[in-house]
């Protein structure tokens, strides 16, 4: 899919209103990115209107980005309105539970941009689909589509990228060679990468680190040849108590969290047992998981996550047995 396809099939729609929309909860990579693919549409399209959505919310760390960057984000997306629909940082509508009905009785076509594990089905349900796996970020795949069709990022799109790429690399300890690269050429257009950093370092408030501590309070340790297992359970932060639990040295964990009535699963291991296991944890775990629970879950290779329905000690079950298979099973 090119840059190209996309302003066509925009003209083609004669599309008037466009919407890009992220995951619940959004985080920095799909807002920064969703800002910056913003930008890039209406170099072609400039009388072309283009909203934001997260109509689940934003995380925390967001909530500052948004103002220091001066993204707007609309939490009540008008879906029925739009021409054309974009998905930003996810591969599919089930991730939008509250919207999903309007969103599948919408008649406008889905284009998809993203960087998790693919999702089966995907390109059924889309009219152009960007699925990049090997990115570290979404933010990464949109600074590519600036490359592609030689357009020069403005000051605030390559800060929303660079800080998109921070946030999903952990400050860039995930990155790669294309992520070093992509980060090069947005300091070259004049990102202050010391200040952004230094800015969105805040420390965790009292909460997190109650979460993270009854995270290991209650954790279960299991023991699998070489592998160390971390399950546990809390009320909020997930993704925070799972990573603790890792650098706690849990070769991978998982946490679990029931909010009304709706479950929560964040997973994540380290490199060692990502690359000796040969273990995608959103493809081997989460999506199996999710469709086991009736809900949905995909990720990265080192950090996945699933939200469907259920209890919480028999999801943690259904994971470890998950995980034992996968470990049993022959590289």
């Amino acid at each position: 899919m090119s840059v190209n396809q996309i302003i066509d099939l925009l003209k083609k729609q004669q599309a008037t209103f466009v919407l890009l929309l992220c995951h619940k909860s959004a985080d920095a990579d799909a807002v920064c990115a969703a800002y910056a693919l913003q930008g890039l549409l209406k170099r072609f399209l400039p009388d072309l209107v283009i909203d934001i959505g997260a109509p689940q919310g934003v995380n925390k760390p967001t909530k500052q980005l948004l103002d220091t960057l001066s993204i707007s984000v609309n939490l009540k997306p008008n879906i029925e309105s739009a021409s054309v629909i974009f998905l930003v940082d996810m591969n599919t509508v089930e991730q939008l539970d509250e919207v999903v009905d309007q969103l599948k009785a919408s008649s406008a076509p889905l284009v998809i941009i993203d960087h998790h594990a693919y999702s089966p089905g995907a390109e059924q349900i889309c009219e152009f689909c960007l699925i990049n796996e090997q990115a570290a970020a979404t933010c990464e795949i949109i600074y590519d589509m600036y490359q592609q069709v030689g357009v020069q990022l403005g000051l605030n799109e390559a800060k929303a990228l660079f800080t998109g790429i921070a946030f999903d690399t952990r400050h860039f300890a995930l990155g790669d060679s294309d992520t070093f690269r992509i980060a090069g050429g947005l300091v070259a257009v004049g990102v202050d990468a010391r200040a952004l950093l230094n800015l969105f370092s805040n420390p965790i408030d009292n909460s997190e680190r109650l979460a993270k501590l009854k995270a290991c309070k209650r954790v279960k340790i299991v023991k699998n040849g070489e592998w160390i297992i971390a399950l546990s359970h809390v009320s909020a932060y997930e993704a925070s108590a799972a990573k603790s639990l890792v650098d706690l040295g849990a070769h991978v964990s998982a946490v679990a969290g029931k909010k009304a009535g709706k479950l929560e699963v964040s997973l994540r291991c380290n490199r060692d047992f990502s690359e000796k296991t040969g273990i995608h944890l959103g493809k081997d775990i989460s999506m199996p998981l999710g469709e086991l629970l009736g809900g949905v879950g995909g990720g990265h290779a080192m950090a996945a996550g699933v939200n469907a329905k259920g209890d919480v000690v028999d999801v943690l079950d259904k994971c470890l047995k998950l995980l034992e298979e996968k470990l049993s099973s022959p590289v």
